[in-house]
């Protein structure tokens, strides 16, 4: 069996960099066994997504940069086949340019899309994350970047076993 991890990225403005929150799901052989959620100060005071995910300044401005968390939550990527994400290019640009933006080899992964998952799979449209949890009955916090990373792991993990809703 694979393993793989679940990520999910909040944003604080339109630029990659600006990660404010992150949601780390680690499943293996079709179990999850690890998550891990950190709040992340971005490189830049203007919170222009409070209105989705409820974080501002206040929240965040004593919290670890991306770089500062990295040692705790590199080693979740260490040993897996691939990542997933819902909308896997935004997770995918966000983890990118917070890694270059601190000096961070890119992990070396390929993502899996649980948008396209969800289409393919499942028959499922539309594909908001809030959707196919509601077909899949899967709890969810929206825009909650553990919430949103578990409900991933937990489309990915009936796509491998091919579990029906």
């Amino acid at each position: 069996m694979t393993s793989f991890l679940a990520i999910d990225f909040e944003t604080a403005d339109t630029l990659p960099d600006s990660a404010c929150s992150v949601g780390l799901v680690r499943v293996e052989n079709g179990l999850i066994v690890q998550e891990m959620m950190k709040l992340i100060r971005p490189p830049r005071e203007k919170i222009m997504f409070s209105y989705i995910h409820g974080l501002c300044w206040e929240h965040l401005c004593d919290s670890p940069s991306f770089g500062e968390i990295w040692p705790e939550v590199a080693p979740l990527f260490q040993g897996v086949d691939y990542l997933v994400a819902h909308n896997a290019s935004f997770d995918r640009r966000v983890l990118a340019a917070c890694c270059t933006t601190h000096g961070i080899k890119v992990p070396a992964l390929s993502f899996k899309c649980t948008v396209q998952i969800a289409r393919k799979t499942f028959g499922i449209y539309p594909t908001k994350l809030s959707d196919v949890c509601r077909t899949l009955k899967i709890d969810l916090n929206h825009h909650e970047a553990l919430s949103d990373a578990r409900a991933c792991a937990q489309i990915m993990i009936r796509a491998v076993n091919g579990n029906d809703y």
